[in-house]
């Protein structure tokens, strides 16, 4: 079993930047390809990005380019989510989890209790 936990989520102003950390336990983090969702009220969840097992590869949803950068420290664990140039639309709850294929926008086998962003204007 693998749990994830992430954190960093607060209220932060629309221009602003923030980053999420999510520390996986459980398993061979470095066996596992990390993938970052959001879910806004009353709306679907929607991949965000995802990166390699090792980190070399990264995919991110148009939506984000260019403002989202993942990254992860196998040695720590833990894989982040720097958020640059934050709108209000940005304002979700983030979820990170954990599949073992490089499938970054398919199913994924674990998730975390999601941390909650929220953007003012």
């Amino acid at each position: 079993q693998v749990q994830l936990v992430e954190s960093g989520g607060t209220l932060v102003q629309a221009g602003g930047s923030l980053r999420l950390s999510c520390a996986v336990s459980g398993r061979t983090f470095s066996n596992y390809v990390m993938g970052w969702f959001r879910q806004a009220p009353g709306k679907e969840r929607d991949f965000v990005g995802a990166i390699s097992r090792g980190g070399e590869r990264t995919e991110y949803a148009d939506s984000v380019k260019g403002r989202f950068t993942i990254s992860r420290d196998n040695a720590k664990n833990t894989v982040y989510l720097q958020m640059n140039s934050l709108k209000p639309d940005d304002t979700a709850v983030y979820y990170c989890a954990a599949r073992r294929d490089w499938v970054p926008q398919g199913l994924y086998d674990y998730w975390g209790q999601g941390t909650q962003v929220t953007v003012s204007s």
